[in-house]
């Protein structure tokens, strides 16, 4: 287990300086000189390119001697590229996250646009030939340019920005609706960010953000050609008009009505993008870029902006996970054993066959199970064939490497056999010690419980050191995280095996404690049971429902609820409850909800935005109200502040708890999980800084959770 995090933040590390180098191309058919400026930071391309204030101030200085040899007569057009695999992956964050006052902020700002500037007005035609990634900054430095190219295999075209608490605040704002038109552009700037779905080339030429894809084989030596052909006149490329200011208007207010329905008002970065776009048709581009400038300037200052980078630090550095043994003490995984044929089961089959490249076996106790788990899978090849993210050949080679069986020998020859039935202890424990008579003892056993304790289900085991628990969520191909459990006497090897399979799985990894629930259902479960016990006791169920808002979930605490079932969430907090106390508390009205099979929510209104919780489920709780006992009845029922504080309340108690009994080993660990298993948002950082700046931590606990300045501005600096 790694040591405990120090008591103040770290220093931002130096600079990682992204030289500017420029040198004289010969066009051909005697189209004159081009310069090629690249953006190379002098590393691999483990090491991305990223644009802090020294990289900037050099870009302007080797631009600005171009414009003199422009003026000069000497050059007739300016190109910039990147390093192999990168144009550049934006903004250094870590620069970014470590000024100290609103001044600098600005200056970042108005530094990024005087360089992008030079593109602008060179005086010659401009173009990006971008080679490679291309976020934030880097993407809106080939927007500065007249022309752009991309190379065919480019898969990360974005602007990210407002995912991480910014804005794109050198001139994407501004030159992106222009390029594309106000639709597309919030698309770019506003959707994708919360998706995070960057552009491939071919998608980014399909809506005008590049102008065309080029092999990438020879990729640079086409580039030149063309843009050969583009100042000879060969190629012409055609700009779309302005939409006009009706349309212009009718999108921007859409867009802020959805923002209403989806992050009510919880950060403040997309509200100052849409604005920012909104504004920018009736702008002219110094107007815009001055108004981008005010934006980022706030941004940076902003707890949100701050705990966005260090979520991003944390899910950067997941790939290599706190307190993972050493790798080569793991196993060699050639057959994958899968108990059960379910849901879940079916997923992960999928995936182990996908990425593993291994052949699969699922057992289940009858012919219709298997062929319901069989059956799954066929469905999910299908989805990834018809959506064109595999070939048919590689979809047919996925469905002949999963098996189905009735027959337990069948299991004999797997290096890892995983159990995924119904979580019952007992159920799971007979399940273990029928496995273990016809696999070999150097076979791993995987649980994917999600609640249960693996010790105890290992505890009658021959070796029961052979046991981890690895808690996939649902859905298993889309979600990243893997809960790798450490029961009471799993062994080096089989925990060492775990993590080397969730790395093979491209998952991100945490190490955790056998303790209940682990990290991320002992949190949502403890949620959704707070909100279930405020209806219960008075509360209506809308007002329940909305009083999350301000944290910007990704969904609302019924939905949630509707996600994972309700049967499955009543099972967990009941667990819960018996395990960890009347912290997690006994709700009549749900049981009778699941018993009743009543569905919680009501269909979305439209894609994309929140379901509504059903009002026609208060008459339930109502009834449940009068079977509890006095002492689990308040007096007054809670409004929406009241409903958030007792949420964030119990939640505070309960990460002292974790912490104490050493679930995890920092707070960093339950923040990753979060904002991996839970998709919390990046602007809360996870939970432990929303906590900290919110002063939940040290009125509950007596302690921040994160030294002052790591997740938020520094206290001194806030205004």
């Amino acid at each position: 287990m790694s040591d405990a995090p120090s008591t103040t933040p770290a220093e931002p590390r130096a600079e990682r300086v992204s030289h500017a180098l420029a040198r004289d191309v010969r066009l051909p058919g005697g189209a004159g000189t081009l310069v090629l400026v690249t953006i190379d930071n002098g590393l691999d391309h483990t090491k991305p390119t990223t644009l802090g204030p020294l990289g900037i101030a050099e870009l302007t200085t080797t631009l600005t001697a171009l414009r003199e040899r422009v003026a000069a007569g000497e050059v007739q057009a300016v190109a910039v590229t990147g390093k192999p695999y990168f144009l550049a992956a934006g903004a250094d964050l870590t620069q970014v996250a470590s000024v100290t006052s609103r001044d600098d902020a600005l200056a970042l700002g108005r530094g990024g646009h005087a360089a992008y500037a030079l593109l602008h007005d060179m005086g010659v035609p401009t173009f990006a030939f971008v080679n490679g990634v291309a976020l934030g900054g880097g993407l809106e430095l080939a927007l500065a340019c007249d022309y752009r190219t991309a190379a065919a295999d480019v898969r990360a075209l974005a602007l990210p920005e407002t995912g991480l608490g910014l804005v794109p605040g050198w001139g994407g704002a501004y030159l992106v609706p222009r390029l594309v038109g106000v639709q597309a552009a919030l698309d770019v700037i506003l959707a994708r960010p919360a998706a995070n779905k960057p552009f491939s080339a071919q998608q980014a030429a399909e809506i005008g953000l590049v102008d065309v894809v080029l092999d990438a084989a020879d990729f640079l030596e086409e580039s030149v050609r063309w843009a050969a052909r583009v100042l000879t006149g060969e190629v012409a490329v055609a700009r779309r008009e302005l939409d006009d200011e009706a349309t212009w208007t009718a999108v921007t207010d859409a867009a802020r009505q959805r923002l209403d329905a989806t992050v009510a008002g919880s950060r403040p970065a997309p509200y100052r993008a849409l604005d920012l776009v909104a504004a920018a048709r009736a702008s002219s581009r110094e107007e815009a870029f001055a108004a981008e400038d005010e934006a980022l300037a706030d941004l940076i200052m902003s707890d949100e902006m701050r705990a966005s980078v260090y979520a991003f630090g944390l899910v950067s550095g997941g790939k290599r996970p706190v307190g993972a043994p050493d790798r080569a003490l793991a196993r060699p995984v050639t057959r994958v054993g899968i108990v059960g044929a379910g849901l879940m089961a079916a997923q992960i089959a999928l995936l182990f066959a996908q990425r593993l490249g291994v052949p699969v076996v699922m057992r289940d106790l009858d012919d219709e199970r298997v062929a319901h788990g069989l059956s799954a899978v066929r469905a999910g090849v299908d989805r990834l064939t018809s959506s064109g993210r595999i070939s048919e050949s590689t979809g047919a080679r996925l469905l002949g490497s999963v098996h189905g069986t009735t027959d337990l020998a069948d299991l004999t020859g797997c290096d890892l056999v995983i159990e995924a039935v119904t979580e019952v202890l007992s159920l799971k424990k007979r399940v273990f010690a029928e496995v273990e008579q016809v696999v070999s003892a150097d076979t791993v056993l995987a649980t994917n419980t999600s609640a249960l304790s693996i010790t105890q289900m290992a505890a009658d085991l021959q070796h029961p050191e052979r046991v981890v628990g690895l808690h996939f969520f649902n859905p298993v191909a889309a979600m990243p995280l893997v809960e790798v459990i450490h029961a009471e006497r799993t062994s080096p090897e089989a925990l060492a095996t775990g993590f080397a399979v969730a790395s093979k799985l491209r998952k991100t990894a945490v190490l955790v404690a056998d303790r209940p629930g682990f990290v991320v259902n002992r949190l949502l479960v403890l949620l959704l049971g707070v909100i279930v016990d405020a209806v219960e006791n008075g509360t209506p169920v809308e007002v329940a429902d909305r009083a999350l808002r301000p944290l910007g979930l990704p969904m609302p605490p019924f939905e949630l609820f509707d996600l994972v079932g309700p049967a499955v969430g009543l099972h967990v907090l009941t667990s819960l409850r018996e395990d960890l106390g009347d912290r997690f508390p006994r709700s009549p009205g749900l049981e009778k909800l699941v018993a009743d099979g009543t569905r919680v929510v009501l269909p979305a209104p439209g894609k994309g935005l929140p379901k509504p919780v059903d009002p026609a489920i208060q008459a339930t709780f109502d009834e449940a109200r009068g079977s509890r006992p006095a002492p689990e009845r308040t007096e007054q029922p809670l409004d929406e502040a009241g409903v958030l504080d007792s949420v964030l309340t119990a939640l505070t108690v309960e990460i002292g708890h974790m912490l104490d009994e050493g679930v995890v080993a920092t707070p960093q660990q339950i923040d990753l999980c979060m904002i991996l298993g839970a998709g919390w948002g990046f602007h809360l950082g996870g939970i432990t800084p929303l906590l900290d700046r919110t002063g939940y931590s040290e009125r509950v606990l007596g302690r921040r959770l994160l030294p002052d300045g790591t997740a938020n501005v520094p206290t001194p600096h806030h205004a």
